[in-house]
């Protein structure tokens, strides 16, 4: 299992302090049992932000990925372009506004 990185540790920490004051806020409880029950909650909360933050390695990967193919992308993006208005071409295609 992968490590977590510093951003999903603070992410998953200020979600478990700061759904355990709502929840504790919200439900005005001052029961022993009450208290056990939001605290895992907010913990089980947590745990489930920590883990669906994007990592730093998998936004790198991207990254890399995009800037390699932004000169390609850009390059079929500027051949549509022309491909799609030519210079030579009418305003309108054919039979646009014509009745037969």
């Amino acid at each position: 299992m992968p490590r977590p990185n510093p951003a999903q540790i603070a992410y998953g920490s200020a979600t478990v302090i700061c759904s355990s004051l709502a929840m504790l806020l919200l439900s005005q409880t001052r029961s022993g049992p009450g208290i056990v029950v939001i605290a895992l909650a907010a913990l089980a909360l947590g745990l489930l932000v920590a883990l669906t933050a994007p990592s730093a390695r998998t936004t790198h990967k991207r990254r890399k990925v995009v800037e390699s193919a932004e000169p390609a992308l850009a390059a079929v993006h500027h051949s549509t372009l022309t491909a799609q208005h030519p210079a030579s071409a009418p305003a309108t295609p054919a039979g646009v506004g014509a009745r037969r």
